[in-house]
């Protein structure tokens, strides 16, 4: 019986062996649960502040981006306006500059009525001269073109072609109407019959 005592013993040492190591590996294992949580919680918090720094960033760079754009448009709005007002002061130099060569169109057709044609003639040429005059001084230039000039697809807008017998195929035989140059730039081309 002592046998049998010492064997039940035995098994109750080992069974609380066992109960004990199995207390211990479930206090390791709630341990390591508890700071794997632990670390799971830093690393979320981290990811939290990495989130949220981020999120400022990325909301400064909006209001940002919301500035220029409406500094963008400012600029643009204002850069119109300008170019605006700027038309309108050219076109009201060039229109002032006209006055006089109008108010001598006017004295000219007021002093046809009692005088003879060639006259009124010579007036009216003075007056285009100094419309010619004038329009010069603002950069307008004449395209120079005449009968027996080459034509010249740049600056020559052909209106029609005929045959000619005085001009070679491709040579100007009319002006119709005289072309224009602004500073530089083709404003009007001239409008010719060509040999054909």
């Amino acid at each position: 019986m002592t046998d049998r005592k010492h064997s039940r013993q035995e098994r109750k040492r080992a069974s609380a062996d066992e109960a004990a190591a199995a207390a211990a590996a479930q206090a390791a294992e709630a341990s390591a649960e508890a700071e794997a949580a632990q670390v799971a919680d830093g690393e979320a918090q981290a990811d939290a502040d990495d989130l949220a720094a981020v999120t400022r960033e990325r909301d400064d760079y909006l209001d940002h981006l919301r500035r220029l754009k409406a500094e963008w448009d400012n600029y643009r709005k204002r850069v119109r306006r300008d170019n605006e007002e700027l038309r309108l002061r050219a076109a009201e130099t060039v229109v002032e500059s006209l006055l006089p060569v109008m108010d001598n169109l006017d004295r000219a057709l007021d002093a046809a009525d009692g005088h003879e044609e060639s006259q009124f003639l010579a007036g009216i040429a003075l007056v285009a001269d100094q419309l010619h005059g004038t329009l010069a001084g603002h950069g307008l230039e004449e395209i120079e073109v005449q009968p027996g000039t080459t034509f010249d697809p740049e600056y020559h807008e052909a209106i029609m072609a005929q045959p000619s017998d005085e001009h070679d195929e491709g040579v100007v035989t009319q002006v119709l109407e005289r072309g224009y140059l602004l500073h530089g730039k083709l404003l009007r081309p001239a409008k010719v019959i060509v040999a054909g």
